[in-house]
């Protein structure tokens, strides 16, 4: 019998019905999207600004440390992310313990290496670490450091070789810490672009039976980005295949069919019912910043972005940069210049309707970014340019 077929239109069409949709709070944005790409702090606070019917940035800052309802963990493919609270256990039992415990073996062999310091040596660290934040409340890496003496010990790292540097231990022994929730990035101590976090107390998520927190992963990632592949599964956990598959079929993934031009197998999968069509859709102009987890949701992109536009919106490792979009697919890129305006270019023409639209949406963000500043960590070609 062949498979219900679900063609490149309707894929788009599906991105912009569940991915651009706006929202009235952060929480539920962030639900729509599963995770929201954290290494940049900027790329959460735009994310949500392009998905909020009334963006701003109190709002966000609201969900991150008033309510805690959004929080942060390094999960899926040792990336961070923001996630709904109610979504952490899953992600956590899911993807960030086998991420932690990676992390707490290699800095182990970091600090053995570094100075012959041992489990018995961290484990002792990591407590008066812990019982300094409840002395001091949220702080610093630097103010722990100052309260722990043994964050200040410094370590050698690539000697002898031209990019010999020394650190200290406190940001390795924090960031373990962190990826084990034992302790929580809280408001930094610059503007809301700024990484400089500040930590306070947190505690480990429950446990999980990890077979059915990776089903339940999946559900959430197949109702917001399905259709969508095993390698696209893949890549977006980060788990083998065979955890895939297994996840894939817990949840009694449906199988499609995908248009001529889809990754190897050109089999997709949706949830169980999630064949009818989406219907028409109204198109959407939309200015996502780099890692917007919408462009960053399926590991196969030429499907929504035209593959001759990559060497301008990608990296040299993948990483893709501020794009445009219009009607569930990537038309150009924007930047912010000198003067704090927003710039863009449309990399093919989509006609008059996307060009007034896509300008709205542009001052649009200029005026949410207000005095604010953003480089994005990871630059590309089009948004160099576009920002000189």
């Amino acid at each position: 019998m062949a498979l219900p077929s679900i063609d490149t239109a309707e894929r788009r069409a599906r991105v912009t019905a569940r991915l651009l949709v706006r929202r009235a709070e952060p929480l539920a944005v962030a639900d729509d999207l599963v995770a929201l790409h954290a290494t940049d702090a900027a790329t959460v606070y735009l994310s949500l600004a392009a998905r909020l019917t009334d963006p701003g940035v109190d709002a966000v800052e609201r969900a991150l440390y008033d309510e805690v309802s959004l929080v942060r963990l390094l999960a899926m493919r040792r990336t961070l992310f923001v996630v709904p609270v109610d979504l952490a256990p899953v992600v956590d039992t899911a993807a960030a313990r086998t991420i932690a415990a990676k992390e707490r073996e290699k800095l182990l062999a970091f600090l053995d290496e570094g100075g012959g310091w041992d489990a018995a040596w961290l484990a002792a660290a990591e407590r008066r670490t812990l019982a300094a934040l409840k002395r001091l409340g949220p702080s610093s890496g630097q103010e722990l450091g100052a309260a722990v003496p043994a964050l200040q010990e410094r370590v050698t790292v690539a000697a002898g070789k031209p990019y010999e540097a020394v650190q200290t231990v406190a940001s390795r022994v924090l960031r373990v810490l962190a990826a084990e929730n034992r302790i929580r990035r809280d408001r930094p101590r610059g503007s809301w672009t700024s990484s400089a976090y500040r930590w306070v107390e947190s505690a480990p998520w429950p446990d999980l039976p990890v077979d059915e927190a990776r089903a339940e992963l999946v559900r959430r990632w197949l109702a917001s980005y399905g259709p969508g592949t095993e390698d696209d599964l893949k890549w977006w956990t980060g788990w083998p295949l065979g955890a895939v598959r297994k996840a894939l079929a817990a949840v009694g993934a449906e199988h499609v069919g995908l248009p001529q031009g889809e990754p190897a197998g050109r089999e997709g999968y949706v949830l169980p019912g999630d064949t009818a069509p989406t219907g028409s859709t109204e198109p959407r102009a939309a200015l996502l910043p780099a890692l917007d987890p919408t462009a960053m949701g399926w590991r196969e992109r030429s499907w929504y972005t035209d593959a001759a536009h990559a060497d301008l919106l990608f990296d040299r490792t993948g990483n893709i940069g501020p794009t445009v979009w219009w009607d569930g697919r990537v038309v150009g890129g924007w930047a912010q210049a000198a003067d704090g305006s927003v710039v863009w270019r449309l990399l093919e023409d989509v006609g008059a309707d996307a060009l007034a639209a896509v300008g709205e949406e542009a001052a649009r963000l200029t005026a949410f970014l207000g005095d604010a500043r953003v480089t994005p960590r990871f630059r590309t070609p089009l948004e160099r340019e576009l920002s000189a």
